[in-house]
């Protein structure tokens, strides 16, 4: 059915990366966007699953459109690497297609274009369409830094050598000392030969073309790198973090996770997940599930998967007045409690501004992406957590990283320091805090 909306609406185009912890972030920066104006139409591109996901109906003045995700009709990828490479394969016809649909639907062209920053077409496409280009880089600026300048990387550090013990230092780059090689995502260095390099490299070549580039992110995380990142482009928007400057989706506590954080001290207790995404290898599970038992601190632990099958026989029963395992948890809450005393995490961007919201210390086993380079920030650069041991949970390396974090003077240290920059953020979103005043700025452009 036609929708009826007046020819001069403005009319927003957004188009979200369906993978990851991608679409989430985006759309909740259109959600505030949308309430503040709700004469202007917002139309969301992504995949059917990932639309199924993140949006179940349409909201007011944002109408949800599928593209092609690259797959015959009901083919399953048979890895979450296929799916990437096949939806980048599709792109960006895919997305000119479905807006091709819209525009001829509406009778409304598009008058600004919001897109996730991998989508380097971004820019042609905006020159097309004689609109904005805002894109939405969801993850750290140190990391944005690296795509930016991969091409400086590739021509300083050698991208040929798989001698292990050669793992140069980065620390020509602003804010990035101590950072090495082996720190920085797959793909901007080494592995170079595939799409999700490919686009990033795109990407880092094209950002600067920009109207604004918006970030999850708020100034004090890394002012160095902020005023580098601010002569790069046109403009940059630091808007974050979402956690605190966007409407957030509220799922009801079933497992009742905050009212049993009321029975425990205050900072004695871990919560661990990694994510929705990302499982440890079994031996780790073991490992960690060792350790957790053994250090006899109360914990929630967020497990996607079957903790009757995965995690070591009789673990569950023997913890039960101990801890607390589930298949979800209202993260964001649970780290704003006072009870909670360290966070063993992936490393994703998402879950540090929510720690740092929290004013919680983490421990860190990252995985791939910018987890290793989010890792090696929070160690050497901001001091709010420390990284697992050779990067694998073995039980001894965990529960020195448990005592270390809950139980000395350097934890102490930890948790001053994530308090610092708790207190930043809370700063960021005053009436005329910068991420306040950068949001503002963000709306007047999209809507204007």
């Amino acid at each position: 059915m036609k929708i009826t909306i007046p020819f001069d609406s403005k009319h927003v185009a957004i188009l979200a990366f369906p993978f990851g912890t991608h679409a989430g972030p985006l759309l909740s920066m259109v959600l505030r966007i949308a309430a503040e104006y709700p004469d202007v139409r917002f139309s969301f591109f992504s995949t059917r699953a990932s639309n199924a996901k993140t949006l179940a109906l349409n909201k007011g003045n944002i109408q949800v459109y599928n593209v092609h995700d690259g797959f015959p009709e009901g083919h399953m990828p048979r890895h979450p690497m296929e799916a990437i490479g096949k939806f980048i394969h599709a792109m960006p016809g895919n997305f000119r297609n479905a807006i091709d649909e819209v525009v001829a639907e509406t009778g409304m062209n598009i008058t600004c274009l919001i897109t996730d920053a991998f989508y380097w077409f971004g820019a042609e496409m905006a020159k097309e369409f004689d609109c904005k280009w805002v894109p939405l880089w969801t993850a750290g600026p140190h990391s944005v830094l690296v795509h930016i300048e991969t091409d400086l990387l590739r021509e300083r550090v050698s991208s040929k050598s798989n001698d292990v013990c050669d793992d140069p230092s980065i620390d020509f780059l602003t804010g990035l000392s101590g950072v090495k090689v082996s720190d920085l995502p797959e793909g901007v260095v080494r592995d170079i030969e595939n799409p999700m390099a490919t686009m990033l490299h795109r990407m880092g070549t094209t950002l600067s073309q920009a109207t604004v580039v918006a970030m999850n992110s708020f100034t004090d995380v890394h002012p160095a790198i902020a005023d580098v990142l601010k002569s790069k482009f046109k403009m940059l928007l630091n808007v974050g973090p979402f956690t605190l400057t966007t409407p957030q989706h509220h799922v009801p506590d079933e497992e009742r996770c905050l009212e049993w954080l009321k029975q425990h001290n205050k900072q004695s207790v871990i919560y661990v997940s990694f994510g929705s995404i990302i499982t440890p290898p079994p031996h780790e599970l073991f490992a960690l599930a060792e350790a957790l038992e053994e250090y006899k601190f109360p914990f929630i632990w967020a497990f996607s998967g079957n903790p009757e099958k995965q995690m070591p026989k009789g673990f569950l029963e023997r913890t039960k007045n101990q801890g607390k395992v589930v298949a979800w948890a209202p993260q964001n809450e649970i780290l704003q409690h006072s009870s909670v005393g360290v966070c063993v995490t992936h490393c994703g961007w998402n879950s540090i501004l929510e720690c740092m919201v929290g004013g919680v210390p983490m421990i860190c086993r990252p995985f791939f992406g910018d987890q290793k380079l989010n890792n090696k920030m929070l160690e050497h650069e901001w001091g709010i957590g420390v990284g697992i041991e050779n990067g694998v949970f073995t039980k001894e390396n965990t529960l020195r990283a448990l005592e270390l974090t809950l139980s000395s003077e350097k934890g102490r240290v930890m948790r001053q320091k994530v308090l610092e920059l708790r207190d930043c953020a809370l700063k960021a979103i005053e009436p005329q805090g910068s991420s306040i005043k950068d949001f503002t700025t963000l709306i007047n452009i999209v809507t204007s």
